[in-house]
């Protein structure tokens, strides 16, 4: 049985109390409006949450992996979007503290732990997508800096950030994933091209942001020439998408539980009948299963053991059980659920960018068979 620590047990307590007073009363405006939530990031900023997961010597908390499962899972619940914008930054700042040099530690990581330098990550392009191999933003060594050509899509926190974490080819012959290396750079450097008006997710853009010759000292270079690709693929932080999933999912259920326990129709709360009751329960084995497998594909990263097999189970049970909980929720709801008086329907648009984020969930599903047949093949 997996169980939190007492030091979890109170992170999750301040994480939800945290997102019902501060968040939950902003999230429609700020969704209606598209605004990024600059203040309520600010805030986590202030509790150094936008650094749990990074060294106490750069001022962040020295949490796990686990540690931040609790929080997105909290905060998704209220915004989902404000998760996100949190657990983005958190990866960019894991990467420099990671793969980065003493001196590049200290001169970023201090400042992201409480977000007054944001971090945006630029990886993906238009051919290269879930296939990262189409990369074709380049890297060209010229003295002691770096020239950079190209284009990044899907920057998010770029409109509000400070320094992208930008990868790019420094050797396009090389066979990918050889050949990349990734750089900090201030977002000033950049032209935007697009910023896409969302289905969900509004309130934190990710626009296609472009390089033109822009030259970049080696001092901003994370990690070595040629082997940044290869860092990112040890990197766990992506568990905070299936925690997001785990919010949302929860977020929708609670909504329905307590709107079908006070609406009456036919002289009866809805809640009160079996049906309803049984659809309900069906949401909540999804809310608590997706939340144990999150868990424990976060406590075995944490651990540092193999969680390929448990984090694409996490990912896709989570992110599909958002998606099926709000729309559960919707339906419960009735017609006022399809309105923007209720959170519902925000719930829905917001989920269902989670089953693309972080890589579609077919690839996941790709995954999970290729560790499945790994796992479970018995010799005859």
């Amino acid at each position: 049985m997996f169980e939190l620590t007492d030091d979890q047990r109170a992170l999750r307590e301040a994480a939800r109390e945290f997102a019902e007073r501060e968040v939950r009363p902003r999230a429609i405006d700020l969704d209606r409006q598209g605004q990024y939530p600059a203040e309520i990031l600010g805030e986590l900023g202030d509790r150094r949450w936008t650094g749990l997961t990074l060294s106490e010597a750069y001022g962040g908390k020295g949490g796990s992996l686990v540690d931040l499962v609790v929080l997105v899972e909290e905060l998704s619940a209220a915004l989902m979007p404000v998760a996100s914008a949190l657990a983005l930054h958190l990866g960019v700042a894991t990467v420099v503290e990671r793969f980065g040099t003493g001196e590049q530690r200290e001169r970023w990581l201090p400042e992201m732990a409480r977000f007054e330098t944001v971090g945006a990550l630029g990886l993906s392009e238009e051919h290269a997508g879930s296939d990262k191999s189409g990369m074709e933003t380049t890297a060209t060594k010229v003295g002691d800096e770096w020239l950079l050509d190209g284009h990044k899509r899907w920057v998010t926190n770029y409109l509000d950030g400070d320094e992208v974490l930008v990868y790019a080819r420094d050797d396009p012959e090389a066979p990918f994933p050889d050949g990349v290396t990734a750089f900090l750079v201030p977002t000033a450097e950049f032209d935007v091209e697009e910023v896409w008006d969302t289905m969900g997710a509004r309130p934190v853009k990710s626009p296609k942001v472009r390089l033109d010759g822009v030259r970049v000292a080696d001092d901003r270079r994370i990690g070595p020439v040629g082997g940044a690709y290869r860092q990112r693929s040890t990197l766990s932080t992506g568990v905070n998408v299936p925690a997001r999933g785990v919010g949302i999912a929860r977020a929708a259920l609670e909504d329905t539980v307590a709107y079908t326990a006070e609406r009456e129709q036919g002289g009866s709360a809805i809640g009160d009948r079996q049906g309803v009751r049984w659809r309900a329960g069906e949401m909540a084995m999804r809310v608590e299963t997706a939340r144990l497998l999150t868990f424990r594909a976060a406590a075995l990263a944490d651990r540092g053991e193999d969680h390929r097999h448990e984090f694409a189970m996490a990912k896709v049970a989570a992110t599909e059980a958002a998606v099926e909980n709000a729309n559960e929720a919707m339906q419960l709801h009735g017609g006022i659920g399809y309105t923007t008086e209720k959170h519902v329907e925000r719930y829905l648009r917001d989920a269902r960018l989670l089953t693309l984020a972080g890589g579609p969930n077919e690839g996941h599903r790709d995954t999970l068979g290729e560790t499945t047949f790994e796992r479970y093949r018995r010799e005859r």
